[in-house]
């Protein structure tokens, strides 16, 4: 089994997996409503916009295990997202990212080294991963912006080497 098929559910309880977007650039975040990186959504969706029609995605996955900030049901996540900062990217059910109850996805993903050679835990809220369609995964801490030029880079490579 790869990263692709691991399976996913989304924030609306429908069963999906990576697979489903095998063929683009995504950014897998782990998201919060009240954390003091939450503004990050504003430039998630400015990526979201800028490189959606090229084959990227943002995907969004509400957490609660870092102080409680994620404390809301599905409906009200999708509310907050919405109304607040216009978040037109997937969303998923809330996810554990750490621990021996990690999601798998996240068990897998944190075996990535970020810039710095540094793998293993999630730190925060806004952790970025980057899965190009060749599987390679990019890793950057949560205040790494979403807008910084390491990013965009990576976003940037990977959609020119789409097939």
């Amino acid at each position: 089994m790869t990263i692709r098929d691991i399976p996913l559910t989304t924030i609306d309880g429908r069963p999906t997996s990576l697979a489903d977007y095998a063929d683009q650039v995504v950014l897998v975040v782990n998201v919060a409503s009240k954390c003091g990186l939450t503004p990050q959504y504003t430039k998630l969706e400015e990526l979201q916009k800028t490189y959606g029609q090229r084959g990227f995605t943002v995907l969004g996955f509400p957490c609660n295990q870092f102080a409680g900030q994620e404390p809301g049901s599905a409906e009200k996540i999708q509310e907050f997202c919405s109304t607040n900062f216009g978040v037109t990217f997937p969303l998923f059910e809330k996810t554990t990212v750490n621990g021996r109850r990690a999601h798998p996805l996240y068990q897998e993903l944190t075996k990535t080294p970020d810039p710095d050679q540094q793998a293993g835990r999630v730190k925060w809220n806004f952790e970025k991963f980057i899965i190009t369609p060749d599987n390679t995964v990019s890793r950057f801490r949560p205040t790494t912006q979403p807008d910084d030029p390491r990013i965009i880079a990576t976003i940037e490579s990977g959609l020119s080497r789409k097939v």
